[in-house]
């Protein structure tokens, strides 16, 4: 007879699920792999995953929920350190920076993927907030010290635009070597910040 769960291990046993993916997601460098695949490396027999998840697609949204919080994790650490607020902004894009290389495929799982239809998968839809928030919360913070002028909404998504399209050509190697991707970030950066300085 089959050991019966508690739910602190059931919720362990969904995480490794989770990871297991990851690693599959992450080693192939793509979504490609069957249930019977994931049940293998955690050495489950092939219909256990069913009973945490009800298809590949709901998997895979955990997974992208796991990164999401990841990422979120890794743009909270900056914005909560010590220094001014315009340190700690330029900090959060380098935090954002690492994450991206240091994660390419769940960075590309993140952002290269349609929104779903929100209520959908709840903990995604909840991943997905805070690591937007990530991407404002800083700009909230220069905006209040009077740094920059304008909605900060909209700068952050202003800010995430073109980090993100930065980082996608160096990821597909439309970047030459010169001038190189920090001295073009630099720029960037420089240009933003400039043209919505307060006046």
């Amino acid at each position: 007879m089959p050991r019966v769960m508690s739910p602190r291990d059931a919720e362990a046993f969904r995480q490794k699920l989770v990871e297991a993916a990851t690693e599959l997601i992450v080693s192939r460098g793509s979504i490609e792999f069957t249930m019977r695949e994931l049940a293998a490396a955690v050495g489950c027999s092939p219909m256990l995953p069913y009973r945490y998840f009800k298809d590949k697609d709901d998997i895979i949204a955990a997974v992208r929920a796991l990164a999401f919080t990841r990422f979120a994790e890794a743009l909270e650490k900056p914005r909560s350190g010590p220094g001014p607020a315009q340190q700690r902004s330029y900090d959060v894009g380098g935090a954002y920076v690492a994450f991206a290389f240091a994660h390419p495929m769940l960075y590309r799982l993140m952002f290269d993927r349609p929104l779903l239809e929100p209520g959908r998968y709840p903990d995604l839809d909840a991943a997905g907030a805070r690591a937007r928030d990530t991407m404002t919360d800083h700009v909230r913070d220069v905006v209040a010290q009077g740094l920059l002028a304008g909605d900060p909404v909209v700068i952050g998504h202003v800010f995430w635009a073109s980090l993100h399209g930065l980082i996608m050509l160096e990821m597909s190697g439309q970047l030459g070597p010169e001038p190189g991707f920090e001295a073009l970030r630099g720029a960037l950066v420089q240009a933003l910040v400039f043209g919505l300085r307060k006046t």
